[in-house]
């Protein structure tokens, strides 16, 4: 039985429509993406399943006794609780079932066995076994652990924690209530990757209907069956995971594209066929009008057909990522060597030593608090390390992009603030503000110290992208960015011919730009070649169970064998002209079609450009290899 009914929801903001005809159902265990750009309405929608704001039209049917639990952005207002006390307050009416249930066992040992008593008391047993029996305080307190909160949090007040804490304790708290109906905006945001993969986990364990909206791809993969897209103010509903609509909505737009095509053919047809005969013999004169009331339908058909296409392809603002073509630096980039690093006493990283070298693209994982910030503000001179040390190559040029955005000059505006850390001239610092969606003046002249986090986020970025560095340093970059923009940032990055640093919990992206993963693990350093997956697949080889060998007669012991050396610069080219190739051979295939747009004759020109680049190079080191010595 479905937990919700949707049926053509209307919402409007100051008298305009956000969205209309909206329709969607959700059964227990189903797991229902919102998608669509932002401002598209989905935390709204959210908002309105969860009774915190109304509706213009359409209706909402819940099931029975639905319980509806919503963790959304917004930080705990309750002041003056510990965490525990947070955390329980969501289960309030499991709290209220055990003392019924206490009562109700007194007035039945005291003689009480009427039916009312009986059914009441089956009633709130049933509630309790739904959500674990009485142990699920225990279950509780295992979401705090897998939220990654430590038992000594539970009894601290909610004045101490972080913003970001806060919001994973508000998902602790929905979690922790047994709901019926799970409502999430954004649940990944502040969780490291462990804390994401116990959520997927979680999530996929729940006897719930779940609502949820998250820009991690791989989360969205790992988690959905079904996809409600809400855009231009319109709803479509895919029952299916989510890699499964992205080919469906490709295939329903180049279905379209062809209906329309053969409706014009048929139109075009009738319509010579009407202007022969109208004015011909009675019979064909007549014949002619029923041509032009089938042309009437086509024409229905294709305005249908046409406005279903303009949804698919419209396109919302994005951020604009194109970075500058940057000088060349020294072949090693950063080095360290035996760090050693540490906060508050406790020893971060001990005796660490590697190097980047000039166009590596270089992921760093870790749990959170492990040191991967600290690390970044060490190579780049702004913390001391207590041990050790490190240095940038000759001609690096970097850019920081770090999760407070500390690196943004507040003493003016956003304009001011892009000229004097760009070097841009006014018209040119204005059409980057615009890529990044600060347009018109009031954009422009607001003050760097009122942006909000999103805004900062979005500054920060341009500053970046502007700043023509050959070492880019990125610490969570696509917090607060949609599909979209986290798509663009990827695509820019894998063609950026630079050096790239990037701590992220987003493994669609680490798996798209990384070349190479350097890990913490514990307080020492790890690298994996390739990106997440092939870490995953390495880290998963190691905890196999090992397999019995049969005993093999004694020989010889052979020399060992060398370690295999780290790829060369040739190779690593190699390989960047081959995924560049790739994407070259992908953007020809969209130019195809006929509906492709200037975005992707820009992008083909782009990655045609820096696939002849990289040829030039290979060619060049591919003679000096060849030179005598």
């Amino acid at each position: 039985m479905a937990v919700v009914i949707a049926s053509n929801l209307r919402k409007e903001l100051a008298g305009d429509p956000l969205f209309d005809g909206v329709s969607f159902k959700v059964e227990r265990r189903d797991r229902l993406a919102l998608s669509g750009p932002n401002g598209a309405g989905k935390t709204t929608l959210l908002r309105v399943l969860a009774g915190e704001t109304s509706i213009q039209g359409g209706e909402l049917a819940f099931q029975k006794g639905t319980r509806i639990a919503l963790h959304d952005q917004r930080p705990p207002l309750q002041r003056g609780l510990t965490l525990r006390d947070y955390i329980l307050s969501g289960a309030s009416d499991l709290i209220a079932a055990e003392d019924d249930l206490r009562k109700l066992e007194h007035a039945m040992a005291a003689g009480d066995h009427g039916e009312a008593t009986l059914r009441r008391y089956a009633e709130a047993q049933g509630r309790l076994e739904h959500a674990g029996g009485y142990g699920w305080r225990d279950r509780a307190a295992a979401v705090v652990r897998g939220l990654g909160f430590a038992d000594d949090d539970l009894d601290r007040q909610l004045e101490t924690f972080s913003g970001g804490e806060l919001t994973r304790a508000s998902l602790a708290r929905t979690l922790g209530g047994d709901p019926d109906l799970l409502l999430l905006d954004e649940p990944t945001n502040h969780l490291d990757v462990d804390s994401i993969e116990w959520l997927e986990r979680e999530l996929q364990s729940l006897d719930a209907g779940i609502i949820l909206v998250a820009h991690d791809r791989w989360f969205l993969e790992a988690v959905t069956t079904a996809v409600l897209e809400l855009e231009a103010g319109r709803s479509t509903y895919f029952a299916g995971p989510w890699h499964a609509w992205r080919r469906e909505k490709a295939a329903r737009l180049s279905g379209l594209a062809k209906t329309t095509d053969r409706v014009g053919r048929d139109i075009e047809r009738l319509e010579r066929f009407v202007a022969r005969f109208r004015s011909a013999s009675p019979k064909m004169a007549r014949k002619a009008q029923a041509k032009l009331t089938q042309i009437g339908r086509l024409e229905k058909e294709r305005a249908q057909a046409t406005g279903e296409i303009e949804v698919l392809k419209r396109r919302s603002r994005r951020l604009g990522f194109e970075f500058l073509k940057p000088p060349r630096s020294g072949r090693t980039v950063v080095e360290a060597t035996g760090l050693r690093l540490s906060i508050d006493g406790r020893i971060l990283l001990h005796d660490v030593s590697f190097a980047l070298e000039r166009g590596e693209h270089v992921a760093l994982v870790g749990p959170n608090g492990s040191g991967k910030t600290t690390l970044l503000e060490t190579l780049l001179g702004s913390r001391d390390a207590a041990a050790g040390s490190s240095r940038l190559g000759h001609g690096v040029v970097p850019a920081y992009f770090s999760q407070q955005e500390l690196e943004l000059d507040e003493r003016g505006s956003v304009l001011q603030c892009v000229q004097t850390m760009t070097g841009l001239q006014r018209p040119d610092a204005q059409s980057l503000l615009g890529r990044f969606l600060f347009s018109g003046w009031a954009e422009h002249e607001k003050p760097v110290a009122v942006l909000s986090g999103g805004e900062r986020r979005r500054l920060a970025l341009a500053v970046v992208v502007a700043s023509g560095a050959n070492f880019l340093v990125l610490d969570e970059p696509t917090n607060h960015l949609d599909l979209e923009s986290r798509e663009a940032l990827e695509a820019a990055l894998e063609a950026f011919p630079g050096t790239v640093l990037l701590v992220s919990h987003d493994r669609a992206l680490l798996d798209a730009v990384a070349e190479r993963t350097l890990a913490i693990e514990e307080t020492s350093l790890a690298a994996y070649d390739g990106g997440w997956a092939e870490l995953i697949r390495v880290r998963e080889s190691r905890r196999a169970p090992a397999v019995a060998q049969p005993k093999l007669p004694k020989t010889k012991p052979s020399r060992p064998r060398p370690r295999p050396k780290r790829p060369t610069e040739l190779q690593r080219l190699e390989a960047k002209i081959e995924r560049h190739e790739t994407l070259v051979s992908d953007l020809e295939r969209r130019l195809a079609e006929d509906w492709a747009d200037a975005d992707t004759l820009d992008a083909h020109r782009r990655a045609r450009d820096e696939l002849q680049a990289l040829i030039a190079e290979w060619e060049v080191l591919f003679e000096r290899a060849q030179a005598p010595t």
